[in-house]
């Protein structure tokens, strides 16, 4: 078995499609229709990732997408109907994962989570990363900063790991989007700024990440 996946779609049509595709990819699937059915299902199941409708009835998937985030560091891939960058942004800066416009293909979606799961779940590196006060450690997922814990994304943490890993080098946001997202992404390099951004407020330190106008982005310690 691929794992367990947390599909949450209230629509019918679109559910079947996903859950007899995810079938036979090997996952076992966990379908509900509501938010707070998927929050429910999150503490009960070993959820590898999770598939996440945004125009769902009652609380819609942005606030869940929140609420998972309060509680797990999941990997959480947001599916709508919606095609706003807007509504691609806030579902990345509550810390979604990736985005799938609906209609999508199946072979497309799983792509798409065989690429957050590659990103995430890189279990044979167990090393600590270090730059200034900042140290990231890939066995336990953590972040601290002066030695004070940091809650970070998925992507968060593995868009600091490729900073920290290249510190001093000059990043330009489609090397990052190659490398960190690992597939072309619809969000395109705006995706890359609001990550930074949402990396330089939760670290505290705004200098770590400097932009290069023209150029993208470098880590450096002071």
């Amino acid at each position: 078995m691929a794992g367990t996946g947390l599909l949450v779609e209230d629509e019918p049509s679109v559910g079947e499609l996903v859950r007899g595709y995810l079938a036979r990819e090997g996952y076992r699937v966990v379908w509900v229709r509501t938010g707070e059915e998927a929050l429910a299902e999150l503490e009960r199941h070993p959820i590898r990732l999770v598939l996440l409708d945004i125009g769902l009835p009652g609380k819609d998937g942005f606030a869940i997408c929140r609420a998972m985030r309060a509680r797990s560091h999941v990997p959480i891939l947001m599916l709508t109907a919606r095609d706003e960058e807007p509504d691609r942004i806030v579902g990345l800066e509550l810390g979604a994962d990736d985005y799938v416009t609906k209609p999508f293909s199946p072979r497309e979606l799983v792509a798409r989570m065989k690429a957050v799961l590659r990103r995430v779940e890189r279990q044979e590196r167990h090393e600590t990363l270090m730059l200034g006060d900042v140290t990231l450690d890939r066995a336990s997922r953590d972040v601290m900063v002066d030695g004070h814990a940091v809650d970070l994304t998925a992507r968060e943490f593995e868009l600091l790991a490729f900073f920290i890993e290249n510190a001093g080098a000059v990043l330009s946001r489609d090397l990052l989007l190659d490398r960190v997202w690992g597939i072309e992404y619809p969000g395109g390099t705006r995706t890359v700024d609001v990550h930074v951004g949402q990396l330089r407020r939760k670290l505290g330190r705004p200098n770590l990440i400097r932009t290069l106008r023209g150029a993208g982005y470098k880590a450096v310690t002071s």
